[in-house]
């Protein structure tokens, strides 16, 4: 026998060498690493596939197939007539190399880093990492109480659903969403938000970041403009920067996005707000401000995206009217999503479109996106039709209604007078504000050594911030958690604010 034959014999001998693959397979494994691990030195002539099967006990026909995949894979090199080779893998990296290389081989050019693989965009984007920041953990903004979520009901609907076997909910989609879904969703928004929509508008996405990224992708070019609140909600700015626009950071205060004279001498190709709800500030936007952004819009031929991301959260009177309901121009596409009211990983979201776009729109989920999941959205229409949805918006808004008022209530008793709680009666999150002295980011992460995830108002602001504050969400905590990290965190905030 060989050394090469002794060698693989020994590999193969191993109980725990890839016991499940087939022989042929094995084979392959064997000689691959052995010339990785320079065992089998580059040049080395290989038994015949004649001698190795006999070595090994094998089937020649095994061999054979063995060797013919190290060969193809560039491991060995055949010569007719001369037999089969161990392949130079260092020298063939040297040539791929080109010039870097020194004589012997190898590059005197310093390995690419993780980071310098990325594109320029790349690094950008991934520099912020704003998972982690916004993991759920007591008092993160924005996050829903999924566990109140109804499993039971929802598992009859979808086994109801998984129980008709009904092909066409296999396939990807291709008219916008399942319609059922999008003939609930026009309803809705037109009893519960006054939105002006026919059935045909309605498309349905995998959650506002997908239809702010279609509207990106559809709507602006490369180095257009696009206006945005300031503070502004993060996952806008991410889909924005990530198209490549330029960010116009337009000022919100007490009545929504405030557009100055040197705004004006700008062009935006894209307007992003969000008028019932101003995310972060909880700023509702005027009557008078709504009706100017639509003219400045109509001016500018400007798109409006309007984020209405919690509209149902309204705990005194009824959810505000929509802008898109005083667009007479057809400038606002208006995007909601379920993930807030139902739970995140859902992630089906909603686009309404001008009539004009539709085709464009339609045609781009379908080529761009690949939509799916129909048995979920069959699911869901269900959910909303049998009015279910309706039942649960009004079970979890006193409930959140309920934990807001408490949290006020301990908060109030801990903090100064020249600190102040938001009075806005919606949404998942209260705005603490913070005297100009206090370091809102420093206090932040004095809040997270003690487990308590809040929001620097600050890092928000694309210029420098005008505010200081913290966002403090009160929809995925208990009473209990309430009470007891509340309390805390007024002890922690009073302290900063008397330094």
């Amino acid at each position: 026998m060989s050394p090469t034959s002794d060698l693989l014999a020994a590999a193969l001998a191993q109980s725990g060498f890839h016991p499940r693959l087939p022989q042929q397979r094995r084979l392959y494994e064997a000689a691959k690493a052995a010339i990785h691990q320079q065992r089998l030195g580059a040049g080395g002539k290989l038994p015949s596939s004649r001698d190795l099967a006999r070595d090994l006990g094998m089937a020649r026909n095994t061999v054979i197939a063995a060797f013919e995949q190290l060969a193809a894979e560039g491991y060995v090199v055949s010569s007719r007539g001369s037999g089969t080779y161990v392949a130079d893998l260092q020298a063939h990296s040297a040539s791929m190399r080109g010039v870097g290389a020194t004589p012997q081989g190898r590059s005197t050019a310093p390995a690419a880093t993780p980071s310098a693989r990325l594109s320029r965009r790349g690094q950008e984007l991934t520099s912020y990492a704003a998972g982690p920041q916004f993991e759920i953990q007591p008092f993160a903004p924005g996050d829903p109480d999924f566990s109140s979520f109804p499993f039971k009901l929802w598992q009859r609907l979808q086994n109801r659903v998984w129980r008709e076997a009904r092909n066409d909910l296999l396939d990807y989609g291709q008219s916008g969403g399942h319609l059922p879904l999008r003939q609930a969703i026009t309803e809705y928004l037109r009893i519960s938000r006054s939105v002006k929509v026919e059935v045909e508008q309605v498309m349905i996405t995998a959650g506002t970041q997908q239809s702010l990224d279609l509207c990106a992708q559809l709507l602006a070019d490369v180095g257009d403009t696009a206006w945005i609140e300031d503070p502004c909600y993060w996952g806008a700015r991410r889909v924005f920067q990530a198209r490549e626009l330029k960010l116009r950071p337009i000022t919100v205060d007490s009545d929504g996005i405030a557009i100055a004279a040197a705004d004006l001498a700008t062009k935006p190709r894209l307007i992003y707000v969000t008028p019932s709800h101003q995310y972060p500030t909880g700023a509702v936007m005027s009557l008078a401000r709504r009706r100017e952004l639509l003219d400045v819009a109509v001016r500018k031929d400007a798109w409006i995206l309007e984020d209405d991301y919690d509209s149902e959260f309204r705990y005194t009177g009824r959810p505000l009217a929509a802008l898109q309901g005083l667009d007479h121009d057809d400038r606002v596409l208006y995007m909601g999503t379920f993930s807030k009211v139902l739970y995140p990983g859902i992630k089906v979201g909603y686009l309404v479109v001008p009539p004009a776009l539709i085709p464009a729109f339609r045609s781009a989920l379908y080529d761009l996106q690949r939509p799916g999941q129909l048995t979920v959205q069959a699911t869901l229409a269900d959910f909303i039709t049998l009015g279910h949805f309706t039942a649960h918006v009004r079970k979890i808004r006193q409930t959140y209604g309920a934990r807001r008022e408490l949290l006020r209530h301990m908060l109030a008793q801990k903090l100064p007078r020249s600190v102040t709680i938001s009075r806005e009666e919606s949404g998942l999150h209260l705005v603490i504000e913070l005297p100009d002295q206090v370091d809102d980011m420093a206090l932040a992460q004095q809040a997270a050594m003690q487990g308590i995830s809040v929001k620097a108002l600050s890092t928000y602001y694309l210029k420098p911030p005008i505010r200081r504050g913290l966002l403090v969400g009160y929809a995925y905590c208990t009473p209990e958690q309430i009470t007891d990290y509340g309390r805390l965190l007024g002890t922690i905030i009073a302290a900063e604010a008397a330094a």
